[in-house]
């Protein structure tokens, strides 16, 4: 059966943290001058892009290339599921030329139907639902800082988007317990409510919902944030600014935190907005480690899948 990367719901937390460790070694591999580049020679992965991208799109080309793998990118305004062509076949078609596909785009069905039609591994670059990668990347993080994930407490301000639903899901799944804090209308999704719930019953997790965001910041070993206006948004930014200010990331609410809290964010990050200047740019924010580790991460998310 083939495996794929949808959702993090999909994973058990078995597979989660081999997948963390497998992430760990290929880091330390990659520091050390040890090449695995044998792990997926020969190997193809279709890069598929409806929404643009830094460190999506590099980390994986650069990741492909470690591995001794080739990636092909396809914008979606490039290939004919640009012109039409439904997304079920070109599942069947990409699915005889390629090893694996990784698809950013807005509809999480489209994934799920990639998945569902082709034969071949699907990766879940970012949807309008969910963001697995980045919140593999984020675990990976904490624990390279904080040593565990068991009685950490991680605050999520701001928006209840792909990677608020996601790092839901992925704290409950390590046992790591998570505050998220979202405006009233702006909350997580409430089927990654019910799934990172679950996942929490299995693992000893606490999940808390607010609008309350000192609540969130109180005491949390780390402090998350992501950009109040995605991609496609931009016309809600004046309404969005105003009803998320409360919760932007500054000195004063930082320090509702730990003394050794650590700020994430999974970037781009629009200073002055969700974040200050004086908080991204501190020394106790870990922004560029996060954004390193999406390349370790998804190494061996594709060694997993296609390996």
């Amino acid at each position: 059966m083939v495996k794929h990367l949808l959702c993090l719901a999909d994973w058990t937390s078995e597979e989660i943290l081999e997948t963390l460790s497998m992430a760990e070694k290929l880091k330390y591999e990659n520091k050390n001058g040890i090449r695995h580049n044998h792990l997926l020679k020969g190997k193809t992965l279709g890069l598929i892009f409806s929404k643009a991208s830094t460190r999506t799109r590099v980390s994986f080309e650069v990741a492909m290339y470690q591995l001794g793998g080739y990636s092909l990118f396809l914008s979606a305004n490039d290939i004919q599921l640009g012109r039409g062509e439904t997304m079920a076949d070109t599942a069947k078609t990409l699915s005889r030329y390629i090893d694996g596909i990784m698809i950013r785009t807005y509809r999480q069905s489209d994934v799920e139907t990639l998945a569902e039609c082709g034969t071949i591994p699907v990766i879940n670059g970012l949807t309008d639902s969910y963001h697995p990668c980045q919140v593999l990347a984020d675990l990976q993080t904490v624990k390279e800082k904080k040593g565990k994930f068991k009685g950490l407490k991680l605050a999520y301000l701001g928006d209840g988007n792909n990677v608020a639903n996601s790092l839901l899901i992925g704290c409950a799944k390590v046992g790591m317990d998570i505050t998220a804090a979202t405006p009233e209308g702006y909350s997580c999704d409430p089927v990654a409510i019910s799934r990172a719930q679950e996942a929490a019953a299995e693992t000893g997790a606490k999940v808390v919902l607010t609008t309350d965001p000192i609540e969130a910041a109180k005491d949390a070993d780390v402090v998350y944030t992501d950009t109040w206006v995605s991609m496609g948004m931009e016309e809600e930014k004046e309404k969005r600014v105003q009803a998320f200010m409360p919760y932007q990331v500054n000195d004063e609410l930082f320090s509702k935190a730990r003394p050794d809290a650590l700020f994430m964010h999974c970037l781009p990050a629009y200073r002055g907005y969700e974040v200050t200047d004086s908080v991204i740019d501190g020394s106790r924010s870990i922004v560029f480690d996060q954004a390193e580790n999406r390349l370790h991460a998804q190494k061996a998310v594709l060694v997993k899948l296609m390996g």
